[in-house]
């Protein structure tokens, strides 16, 4: 059973770069309160509840399966209900979109063998997307394992999982090779599933725990360690990077996938996280790792004077 904490304990036993201010933690704690709770997807561009359950299904398998690495100079960015829009605002507008122009864009049969052209059509914008060939292998390749496995239908590894987000996760980790999302550090294997994760609990929260998102175990998942986040975290004083590694996010120099700056810098994300979680348990009891997650993410989404780079890794984790 897939279980990241153990690894991400490891790392921040050791971590060199990066450290976790618990006083800052404490005073964030004292500030949060339960109505700032909410799902990310309540605030996104496309309404998913005009969506059938089934295809509402598809569309996060979807959406998680090629949602990552938007950074770049400039920004890709997209025109969507006379709003302009980047990063996973904008890939939810461009599925969003898709679907209302075809439905058939949510058909694994037809996604298997999607033409390039017509998936860049689908992501078109001001610039080309990074990762474009990439995230349209992952396509094909997530709608080819869904045929062959599941016949077609997401629904089916949500039968296997029989109402349990770990074992839901599991089966989304061992049969799709795109959510895989292992590093290296010092010897050790680093789970981190950023992805699976936040696909396990899209679907949990968007379904509202019932039906499709009937799911025990929820609370075993944590933090999806992103860019964001890390970047949230960091404006708010909980993470602290050494001089070396502030300056080379500073300069906006990218860090290489699986250095020992990104690993710790992801790893931090989800231990602060969990800390936070339990600084939270005397007012909040029912808060799991995920409302902070997406309240963390919608809080990255608020621009201010105060904010520094995030790291730059490129990569399709996230």
């Amino acid at each position: 059973m897939a279980d990241v904490l153990p690894g991400i304990r490891y790392v921040m036993q050791n971590a060199e770069h990066v450290r976790i201010n618990e006083d800052k933690i404490k005073e964030f704690c004292s500030k949060l309160d339960h109505k700032h709770i909410k799902h990310w997807m309540t605030e996104a561009p496309f309404d998913l509840s005009k969506l059938s359950n089934d295809d509402k299904l598809n569309f996060l398998f979807i959406f998680n399966s090629i949602s990552f690495s938007y950074w770049g100079k400039p920004k890709w960015a997209i025109e969507y209900a006379d709003q302009q829009l980047d990063g996973s605002w904008a890939m939810i507008a461009c599925l969003g979109r898709a679907f209302e122009t075809n439905a058939a864009m949510f058909n694994p049969e037809h996604l298997e063998k999607i033409p390039k052209e017509e998936f860049a059509q689908i992501l078109k914008g001001n610039i080309e997307i990074p990762l474009l060939e990439e995230r349209w292998k992952i396509l094909k390749q997530a709608a080819a394992i869904l045929n062959d496995r599941f016949e077609g239908e997401f629904k089916n590894v949500i039968a296997l999982a029989n109402g349990d987000a770990q074992k839901l996760l599991d089966l989304i980790i061992n049969n799709f090779p795109t959510f895989e999302d292992v590093r290296i550090y010092k010897g050790k294997n680093i789970h981190f599933y950023k992805r699976a994760q936040l696909l396990v609990s899209d679907i949990y929260q968007a379904f509202k725990g019932k039906g499709y998102g009937r799911l025990k175990n929820i609370d075993k998942l944590t933090a999806c360690a992103d860019y964001k986040l890390p970047k949230i975290l960091r404006r708010l004083g909980i993470l602290e990077y050494d001089t070396q590694l502030a300056s080379k996010i500073e300069s906006k120099t990218p860090l290489p996938e699986g250095s020992p700056e990104e690993v710790e810098i992801r790893a931090a994300t989800i231990w602060a996280t969990e800390l936070i979680k339990e600084g939270l348990k005397s007012k909040l009891p029912h808060v799991d790792s995920i409302h902070i997650n997406d309240h963390l993410w919608l809080l990255s989404q608020n621009k201010s004077p105060d904010d520094k780079p995030y790291h730059r890794t490129r990569t399709t984790s996230y």
